[in-house]
């Protein structure tokens, strides 16, 4: 199992962390995301390491941005 926390921008709401959490989830071998608002911290747990890039392509669908990488 692997966890990675990303940083996000955009997110203002419960439904901003529902749009990401949907789409993360969608990428394949996410098992969890968690979500907080406040500090824009996503932490996502997996089978194996996630592309940054599947990331960041997630992030852009939901309408938000990923900060620094």
């Amino acid at each position: 199992m692997s966890e990675s926390t990303y940083t996000v921008t955009g997110m203002t709401c419960g439904h901003c962390a529902d749009s990401v959490t949907e789409e993360i989830t969608e990428i394949a071998g996410v098992r969890k995301v968690d979500v907080d608002v406040e500090s824009g911290r996503v932490t996502v747990a997996s089978d194996s390491p996630l592309s940054t890039e599947d990331v960041r392509a997630a992030l852009t669908e939901a309408g938000y941005q990923l900060v620094g990488a």
